[in-house]
């Protein structure tokens, strides 16, 4: 029983402070002067945490109810689009301006957020379990980012990562980046979708 109201309130105390760094960094480049609503949204950093947010909200608000799987999926996804998120800040961004500039802000959506998620995924892990097949279509949604990205690019001249623009290296650095990345995003689903099956219940 301790376990069960533990992981609710997690969810919700977690949800709510990444909710509040988001508008917050929202806020102060708005009044900064500096703010592009439509840019800041679409970062895949944010879309990933707003993904997470909801996730964790909705979980912490139906934490008595029966979880589907199809909630476990979306789960499952949220869990590497913050894995990824962290890992390619990691390894690519320190030191970039992504627009996440206060301090406490960056640390929320591309530190603490990510090992969060992955934290929740270990400790309440998918009821059912999860077929590699399944957890490939979670790269459906960075695909469709990463065409978002060069088509809107290439309209505004304005890309959210420097990886992703042309203007350094032309577009074979583009499609290199893009591949890596996507490699790393499969390795980072099949690891997701073993860990749910392990950490799975044994009698589910």
């Amino acid at each position: 029983m301790a376990f069960r109201t533990v992981v609710p309130l997690y969810r919700l105390g977690f949800g709510l402070l990444t909710f509040v760094a988001i508008a917050y960094q929202m806020v102060n480049l708005a009044q900064a002067g500096t703010l592009d609503p439509v840019h800041y949204l679409t970062f895949f950093t944010i879309l990933s945490n707003t993904i997470a947010v909801v996730l964790f909200l909705v979980g912490a608000a139906r934490w008595r109810s029966p979880r589907s799987q199809s909630f476990d999926l979306l789960r499952g996804a949220a869990v590497v689009y913050m894995a990824v998120t962290g890992g390619v800040f990691a390894v690519l961004l320190g030191g970039t301006n992504v627009d996440t500039a206060i301090p406490w802000v960056n640390s929320v959506v591309h530190e603490i957020m990510p090992m969060v998620v992955l934290a929740d995924w270990l400790l309440d892990p998918p009821q059912n379990r999860i077929t590699l097949r399944q957890g490939a279509v979670w790269l459906a949604f960075p695909v469709a980012w990463v065409a978002y990205e060069q088509i809107r690019g290439a309209i505004t001249g304005k890309y959210h990562y420097p990886f992703m623009s042309p203007a350094h290296g032309g577009y074979g650095a583009v499609l290199f980046y893009s591949v890596a990345v996507l490699i790393f995003m499969l390795i980072v689903c099949a690891a997701v979708v073993w860990l749910g099956n392990v950490r799975r219940p044994a009698s589910a």
